[in-house]
């Protein structure tokens, strides 16, 4: 240990292996230690006050990066030190990846991966928050988002070997259409389509047309629109999709007549669904998680902490709080009905033209993995 006086505070992911810590000046690798930073490497890009979690695909490029180093015959006689900053907010995104690693690869639980982030004379760690202005009044922690990860790979919202994430960081871009899948084969998120294909103040703007191709190739049958009447729904009508009107207002809450037709549209179609507000991020995110609550029994930390590490920015102010009270209906609802959480089958995006990156399967001695 002599030499690495660091070691001392941080927190262990695996024995004499893997470690976690928080440091004020950048430490020099030694014939003992290798140690690495990824907090001007992964960056959250925010739309306000927002700061994190991390999106999906720098989750599996950072598990990508720390398979390598665990595998390397030159640092295979090290130890290996992921260090953050005492910048708050890069220091929770950090802390995110690394007990997100030890969910996914090492097979602990979230409790456990929490365990570790904050053994020793760690401080506390920034909880995160919405997409808006003002004060945070809900606070999302590092444990809700590990608790989200883990219910999703207990469900197989994600498959490791096929996940592509060319295609994830493709799609998500504004002008490639701004969407994501929440759940594979079953909700996709996206921007609202407008009129016509266009630039306007230098921002994309797409039609319902430059959506068919993607949504007949990867089984969308349905549209559901949250916001108000931009585009002519015949659009999609005409192509052979269903549609559906379910407007409520802007960063407002769904009445349970809303809820409630939002449901049984859901569970009553074949295909997957393409939700849609106008940004596709808070109105959408909040009837998806409900969905999510009701079939899944994820809490609404839980539904809130997956949907954002898939679509940054969703679900904001009240409708967080609404989430809470929901959960409860939620999980009645599931139990009235005989609902339960049935495993999901991942769906396998098409390899894009760009070589896809692959991942190692881990270090040696944990699990093999189905992310």
């Amino acid at each position: 240990m002599a030499g690495d006086q660091e070691l001392i505070s941080a927190s262990e992911f695996i024995t004499d292996r893997l470690y976690f810590a928080t440091l004020r000046n950048k430490p020099k690798s030694t014939v003992n230690t290798h140690y690495f930073c990824t907090d001007d490497e992964f960056v959250y890009e925010n739309f306000y006050a927002d700061f994190g979690p991390l999106n999906l695909a720098m989750l599996y490029r950072y598990g990508c990066k720390l398979n390598k180093k665990l595998k390397s015959f030159t640092l295979s006689r090290k130890k290996i030190v992921h260090y953050t900053s005492f910048d708050q907010k890069k220091r929770a995104n950090a802390a995110f990846l690394i007990g997100a690693y030890a969910v996914i690869f090492l097979k602990k639980s979230p409790e456990e991966a929490y365990r570790s982030l904050v053994a020793g004379k760690n401080p506390p760690y920034l909880p995160f928050r919405d997409a808006s202005f003002g004060n945070c009044t809900y606070n999302l922690t590092i444990l809700d988002c590990l608790h989200g990860i883990n219910k999703a790979l207990q469900h197989s919202f994600l498959d490791y070997e096929s996940f592509d994430v060319d295609e994830y960081e493709h799609y998500e871009r504004v002008e490639n259409g701004d969407f994501n899948w929440i759940i594979p084969k079953k909700f996709l998120a996206f921007s609202g389509p407008h009129p016509k294909s266009k630039i306007d103040n230098g921002y994309p703007l797409h039609a319902p047309e430059a959506y068919f191709p993607y949504f007949r190739k990867h089984g969308v049958t349905t549209i559901i629109r949250l916001n108000k009447k931009i585009y002519d729904a015949k659009r999609f009508l005409d192509a052979g999709f269903e549609h559906y009107d379910l407007f409520f207002i802007d960063g407002s809450t769904p009445s349970d007549s809303i809820v409630k037709r939002f449901l049984s549209i859901c569970e009553n179609t074949d295909g997957a669904i393409a939700v849609h507000c106008k940004a596709g991020l808070g109105r959408t995110g909040t009837l998806v998680a409900c969905y999510i609550m009701k079939h899944y029994r994820f809490t609404a930390a839980e539904a809130i902490a997956w949907i954002r590490i898939c679509r940054p920015g969703s679900i904001i102010g009240p409708q967080q709080h609404f989430l809470e009270d929901e959960g409860r209906e939620m999980v009645l609802a599931s139990a009235k009905s005989g609902v339960c959480a049935s495993l999901h089958k991942p769906h396998n995006l098409p390899t894009p033209p760009s070589s896809q990156q692959k991942c190692s399967q881990g270090p040696r001695h944990s699990a093999p993995l189905n992310w």
